[in-house]
């Protein structure tokens, strides 16, 4: 005989086996269904760059393009959006402080320090098992290494940073992605 708190608990982690994906799950990391956005820097749209000198990255900012066409200004965003955060290094002096250009914004390289991903799919915040202080609804964090291999570890920290943006559908930069519908 199953007990209803065994049964809901079966259910979820069901849920979590039925979602195509790769699920990241390395000792104390956080489980997730996102799966790593292949190409993203060529098939997603950038909406926005950010500089961030105290740790020497240029952060880009995407999001997919079919989720795009759908969002809706105002509203949560669609089933199957994916954000993606990819973080690049900045050119440095011998002396270590930051280069500019011309335009004075950071110089990035070529080289991708960290990507986190942020994936909605209907049905996700019914069946996660995080409690009350860490749930972003139906959003999933996960973090990959520059390869696109998965970095195992306790995304917390993105659950926790997303969680006061309750009321922006848990992002940040919604507006930013709603002015690109202008």
């Amino acid at each position: 005989m199953i007990r209803k708190g065994s049964a809901a608990c079966i259910a979820a982690m069901w849920g979590f086996l039925a979602v195509p994906g790769q699920a990241q799950n390395a000792g104390d990391a956080t489980f997730t269904r996102v799966a790593y956005p292949t190409d993203f820097q060529k098939t997603f749209r950038l909406y926005d760059r950010i500089d961030k000198p105290d740790r020497k990255i240029v952060r880009y900012l995407y999001i997919n393009e079919q989720a795009l066409a759908a969002v809706k200004p105002g509203e949560p965003f669609p089933d199957g959006t994916i954000l993606v955060m990819a973080d690049r290094d900045i050119a440095l002096e011998a002396g270590g402080a930051p280069l500019k250009g011309a335009d004075g914004r950071l110089l990035p390289t070529q080289r991708l320090r960290a990507i986190a991903v942020m994936e909605k799919r209907a049905g996700w915040g019914e069946t996660n098992l995080f409690p009350a202080e860490q749930d972003n609804g139906d959003w999933e964090h996960a973090s990959f290494k520059p390869d696109g291999a998965p970095n195992p570890i306790k995304l917390d920290s993105c659950y926790a940073c997303h969680l006061p943006q309750k009321g922006l559908d848990f992002t940040f930069s919604g507006q930013k992605i709603y002015d690109l519908k202008k």
